[in-house]
């Protein structure tokens, strides 16, 4: 099984994709671990990415992408991951499936973390980290909303889609996660 986890800032999605790691067995992939990784590996990319950040700037499409690609090309990740974190846009939704077709990964599902903007203001600030002023974060859920809420579009016409409440109790939520990941019948929908 192959996972992507999307949904705004503030749903969950890490918590939830450790969960769903443990409990399916899968491998949980976070975009940020991959790129922290590679930089203290030093690989080729790791490089390439801390050059772009010593510089202050965001790492390119390209360079994650190649991350990516090289972490799904491991043998392990045959039996099964969950992708947090990524992607983004719809420019790496598209590199992803090319990824995705290229290693014949074939059984991807979408799980979407569905919160209401006010629950995830009211998340985010009581975080209480500094850079979660109501500013930043109507900012990030704007820029969520431009970049990211298209990804969904997108795979509701390549794959199965799961909506999921993202209030309630962690536990709450990784149960109704888990219930539709072992209980459907994924041909259904085909």
């Amino acid at each position: 099984m192959q996972l992507i986890i999307l949904g705004p800032p503030g749903v969950g999605k890490g918590t939830q994709s450790q969960l769903i790691a443990q409990n399916l067995h899968l491998i949980h992939l976070s975009t940020g671990e991959i790129l922290r990784n590679n930089v203290d590996k030093k690989t080729h990319l790791g490089l390439q990415a801390k050059l772009v950040m010593e510089n202050g700037k965001l790492v390119s499409d390209d360079i994650m992408i190649g991350m990516i690609r090289d972490e799904l090309s491991k043998p392990e990740m045959n039996k099964g991951f969950i992708l947090d974190g990524f992607p983004r846009t719809l420019e790496q939704a598209k590199a992803l499936d090319n990824i995705f077709t290229d290693l014949k990964f074939d059984d991807v599902k979408i799980i979407n973390l569905v919160v209401s903007e006010e629950e995830i203001i009211k998340r985010l600030m009581a975080r209480g980290r500094q850079d979660d002023s109501l500013e930043t974060v109507k900012h990030r859920l704007s820029v969520y909303r431009e970049q990211t809420a298209p990804v969904k579009s997108y795979y509701l016409q390549k794959f199965i889609v799961f909506d999921i409440n993202g209030e309630g109790s962690i536990e709450e939520i990784n149960n109704s996660i888990l219930h539709v990941l072992t209980r459907v019948n994924v041909k259904e929908f085909k």
